[in-house]
């Protein structure tokens, strides 16, 4: 009997070339892919909330899948952590309604940014923070994040039109070099789903075909630790590179290029140069995927 199987998982994302599977490179749901087929025999492609892209962690991604193997979930997760590299971990898998899709049926995420601000990283931590220790206006940066809560266009810091254009000619590379059947199947759901492959990061839903680039951002908050000051937004969707774009703009308020008045001119200006730099991708995480209500 077919079940729908809602997969949590974490990853490490320094060692892989983002989510979405791509032929001859390293992808999570590539090899969480694979490790499925392992155990059970069938060929099927686990859908993502989002696709992260390379380099970005996660610390609650989610993804489903449809199973005909009889495997009891706990039983299930027991194997794929037995089978999956140690920087992918399954927290959890649950049968869920046959309608639920981890992407279309998402409703808010949440994103964290870390800057390590010390003077010296510890090698440890190199992968998974932004090291900038030289001075900036912490104040000024938390002060300029409160401008993008709200219902905004956020063109603005949404991937530029090249960077989109790279990342839908790989997709399209991708369906050219299709390994068992499996990428077209996954360009064959985003198609259904209405969604532009190389337009959203979190590829959510339908959202990108009803409002564009306008997203609602329900919180958007700043903390510091001794060593480290983190950025973290909720909203109800994330356009490609918007947090990344979010926090190299934040950077350029906390040395001083711009104020925090300045943002909601940014907003307005729906064009990706009026924005800062991309943050690297080390320091970002997908923190975690709600459903139902937001």
């Amino acid at each position: 009997m077919r079940r729908n199987l809602k997969i949590t998982l974490s990853y490490d994302g320094s060692e892989f070339h983002g989510w979405q599977i791509q032929p001859g490179l390293p992808t999570v749901q590539g090899i969480l892919a694979d490790c499925l087929g392992r155990i059970t025999g069938e060929k099927v492609l686990p859908q993502g909330s989002g696709r992260t892209d390379a380099g970005v962690h996660a610390l609650g991604q989610v993804a489903s899948v449809l199973l005909e193997s009889p495997i009891p979930e706990w039983n299930l997760q027991i194997a794929l952590n037995d089978v999956l590299p140690p920087a992918i971990r399954v927290a959890s898998v649950q049968r869920v309604e046959d309608a639920f899709h981890a992407r279309h049926a998402a409703t808010a995420k949440t994103y964290r940014y870390r800057i390590y601000r010390d003077n010296i990283c510890p090698p440890f931590l190199a992968r998974y923070v932004y090291h900038d220790p030289y001075p900036m206006d912490e104040d000024a940066m938390i002060a300029a994040s409160e401008h993008i809560v709200g219902t905004f266009d956020f063109t603005s810091f949404a991937a530029s039109d090249p960077e989109r254009s790279r990342r839908l000619a790989g997709t399209l590379g991708a369906q050219r070099s299709t390994r068992s059947g499996l990428i077209e199947q996954e360009l064959a759901d985003v198609s259904a789903a209405g969604a532009d492959p190389a337009d959203d990061e979190d590829a959510t839903d339908d959202l990108t075909i009803k409002q564009g680039n306008v997203r609602t951002i329900h919180s958007s908050l700043w903390a510091r630790t001794p060593e480290e000051f983190s950025y973290t937004a909720r909203g109800n969707g994330f356009l490609h590179h918007m947090v990344r774009n979010l926090v190299g703009t934040f950077l350029q308020v906390g040395k001083g290029s711009l104020k925090p008045e300045d943002i909601p001119a940014i907003l307005a200006a729906k064009n990706r140069s009026a924005a800062g730099a991309t943050a690297p991708a080390s320091g970002l995480y997908l923190v975690s995927v709600e459903y139902g209500m937001p």
